[in-house]
């Protein structure tokens, strides 16, 4: 997992400086996790991220955001509880998650709005 800065952030996700509409600069679709170390349920949530970060292989990239370093990127987006997670599609909107959200959770989305896969009936 990667820790973004405002710099990094410009290069890897999204510049804003260049770009009024959303463009997404990456490779593969991202999960970004605004967190602070203080923060409990966060603790909860970065082991989680890991494992899918490794069983997905490469086909998603994780980046954390501490929203105590980097309160410009926390205001952007409008941060007002932590954790807060953004799905990050190749294409198409980001979306915000609030909250320690299950393993489950995150595998259905990443799937779904991510990965662009239906769910099989």
């Amino acid at each position: 997992m990667e820790h973004l800065t405002l710099d990094t952030f410009k290069q890897k996700v999204f510049n804003f400086d260049k770009n009024q509409d959303w463009k997404y600069e990456g490779q593969v679709p991202a999960i970004i996790d605004f967190y602070a170390d203080w923060c409990g349920p966060c603790k909860m949530v970065a082991p989680i991220l890991e494992e899918l970060e490794k069983e997905y292989g490469g086909k998603i990239k994780v980046f954390k955001v501490d929203t105590e370093q980097e309160q410009q990127l926390a205001g952007m987006f409008g941060i007002r509880s932590i954790p807060s997670i953004l799905f990050v599609p190749m294409d198409g909107t980001p979306q915000m998650a609030q909250g320690a959200l299950p393993k489950p959770t995150f595998e259905k989305v990443i799937d779904e709005v991510l990965l662009g896969k239906t769910a099989e009936a």
